[in-house]
């Protein structure tokens, strides 16, 4: 993957581009160049290696692939090529995050104290595990039911189609509230629930609907079918992405179609729908702050009833950010190791880890220590 960009230009040349070059200890500015010069893009793997490389520079068609009369390969040098816009914003975002850490060390209002009195306070551990809970089982109720529906809008039965359709048409349509507040309030039109066969009265089970249909039960249905909407699109739009070809081939080999789509569909749609699927899962985790409205006591209403006991509620609300954070960085993580699972079969080498980031970056610094220790210096070499 090529990140930046570079120019090789001869360092003995008299029509070398005009950049700054080290040479001898000391910088000097050649020529306006009266030829192209070749722009190569490298990384920071390859960029050690093209100063001593052997092949020549590829010239433009119908000129020499090798370098002018008097000059060798080893006359040539990486130039980092200049961009006024990467040095500007980098400005723009340093100033930002000296802004942000000036105000969070310095301003005493965010009261820092109480925050940390508050972090790991019993209730507020409470009401995060009721999260926890919440997002779990709204989660599994939205992805396995998705799952479904995305099977019943690529069947070719035009009443699975249609009725898998209308579900994710109208549950994207309505607003998040409005679903939680409708399935609470179910008592309203249904004072019981029963299972029996229509239209006689025959009843096989009945219950209250205020006994069934508690705050929990309430906040999992409103999430997992909203969920569920969103799922369906995400997971077909996975399968879909699969070439057909590949499907035929298996066919013509005399695969069964269970082993197809075990081994060959599901496999590579899951590459395609890792990536949004996480992101539903994130915003589910933030979306059960909504629950509040329903009563239950997750972690957002226990930090309300907190701060509306003793008026701090900065630093309070502050407690559910840290916490907030702390849960979406955890699955950030997962994310990131489960796409790295799953690409295995379609990248020749797979994005390192963090860990091995950070000892590639400790290598290299070792690495250009090591260059600045035995290079001599300007002194030495006149």
């Amino acid at each position: 993957m090529m990140s930046r960009d570079f120019l090789v230009v001869a360092m003995n040349s008299p029509r070398a581009i005009g950049v700054g070059l080290k040479a001898r200890g000391r910088r000097r500015r050649t020529p306006i160049l009266d030829r192209p010069v070749p722009r190569l893009k490298t990384n920071r793997s390859t960029r050690t290696m093209l100063p001593a490389m052997t092949s020549t520079v590829s010239a433009a068609p119908g000129r020499s692939s090798g370098p002018p009369p008097g000059e060798s390969v080893s006359d040539y040098q990486i130039v980092k090529v200049r961009k006024p816009s990467h040095i500007a914003g980098t400005i723009v975002a340093g100033l930002i995050v000296v802004l942000v850490a000036s105000s969070l060390l310095t301003n005493p209002r965010w009261e820092w104290d109480v925050v940390a009195e508050w972090l790991f306070a019993e209730s507020i551990l409470a009401g995060l595990l009721e999260t926890l809970r919440l997002t779990v089982l709204s989660g599994v109720v939205g992805f396995l039911l998705g799952f479904v529906l995305a099977l019943m809008r690529l069947s070719s039965s035009p009443l699975m189609s249609g009725v898998a359709w209308t579900f994710s048409w109208l549950f994207r349509s309505t607003p998040l509230l409005v679903q939680l507040l409708i399935w609470y309030n179910l008592a309203y039109l249904f004072e019981t629930l029963e299972i029996g066969i229509p239209f006689t009265d025959i009843t096989f089970v009945s219950a209250n609907t205020n006994e069934v249909v508690t705050p929990l039960v309430a906040a999992i249905l409103g999430l997992g079918l909203h969920q569920a909407a969103y799922a369906a699109e995400i997971i077909r739009g996975g399968i879909l992405s699969v070439d057909q070809g590949q499907l035929e081939a298996a066919a013509a080999l005399g695969i069964p179609a269970r082993h197809r789509n075990l081994r060959i569909v599901l496999p590579q749609a899951m590459r395609a729908t890792l990536p949004a699927a996480f992101n539903e899962v994130i915003t589910l985790i933030k979306g059960t702050a909504i629950v509040y409205v329903l009563a239950y006591q997750e972690l957002f209403l226990t930090v309300q009833i907190i701060y509306s006991r003793t008026q701090e509620v900065l630093p309070m609300l502050m407690v559910a950010t840290i916490w907030y954070v702390v849960l979406t960085s955890i699955l950030s993580v997962a994310q990131f190791y489960l796409e790295r699972h799953f690409a295995k079969g379609a990248l020749r080498t797979l994005p390192p880890t963090p860990l091995q980031k950070a000892r590639l970056k400790i290598t290299e610094w070792r690495r250009k220590l090591a260059e600045r220790g035995e290079s001599p210096s300007p002194a030495a070499a006149r």
